[in-house]
């Protein structure tokens, strides 16, 4: 998934106000962040067969460290962690210990059987839900739907950039994930894990933009 991750961000964001919406776009994205810089590493690898649609191009052959359920598990506790140590703040520690975690049973639903559950395991799972881009644009666009709809009542644009700043952006994220479901594998996958990380970065960068750009809405404020 893509913006069904980003979506959990958001949500996570409704669910601890105190957390910074890039920090919690960051938890959810973690894995997809760790997995870039593996590959870039050498210590992950996947495919691309000449296909369209990443349900039906995206051959993951060894993504267990940044993608297993155990070792995102670990990831998700370091971060919290780090996170209360920081803070002093327990249940957004918990918050963002779940946003994490939730990137492998959201992959779950949308990969096919690829999604390890532990390094050295030979165990997979997978539902397939991007394989079927009616589907997707349903289950996973609808949840993205959603939780803009939360965002956007829960927040308010601090002056006239934040909104020009935040829709034009959703938009273009919006079409990247249409583009990852629906188009044709990267052009050069040897560069799959920088074009990755950037983007991912950028998005991360974006949400804690935004979350200066669109405080939370006080009680009384509330429509």
């Amino acid at each position: 998934m893509f913006v069904g991750h980003l979506a959990v961000g958001f949500g996570a964001k409704r669910m601890e106000p105190r957390i910074s919406l890039g920090t919690t776009v960051l938890a959810c994205m973690l894995a997809d962040l760790l997995w870039s810089v593996f590959l870039i590493a050498g210590i992950e690898h996947v495919q691309f067969r000449q296909t369209i649609g990443a349900g039906n191009y995206f051959a993951a052959s060894n993504i267990a460290f940044s993608h297993s359920l155990l070792m995102d598990a670990v990831w998700a506790a370091l971060f919290a962690l780090g996170y209360f140590l920081l803070r002093r703040n327990r249940w957004a520690a918990w918050v963002l210990f779940a946003a994490v975690l939730s990137h492998w049973f959201l992959d779950v639903v949308a990969h096919r059987s690829d999604m390890p559950i532990a390094p050295g395991v030979h165990k997979f799972f997978g539902l397939g839900l991007w394989t079927s881009i009616p589907a997707t644009l349903v289950i996973e666009g609808g949840l993205w739907l959603a939780a803009i709809i939360v965002y956007v009542r829960a927040t308010r644009p601090r002056n006239r950039a934040a909104f020009f700043i935040f829709w034009p952006v959703v938009v273009l994220l919006t079409l990247a994930w249409y583009n990852n479901i629906a188009g044709p594998p990267p052009p050069n996958p040897a560069t799959a894990g920088i074009s990755a990380l950037i983007f991912f970065s950028l998005t991360v960068a974006w949400a804690y933009w935004m979350n200066r750009l669109r405080p939370v809405r006080q009680r009384a404020e509330t429509p």
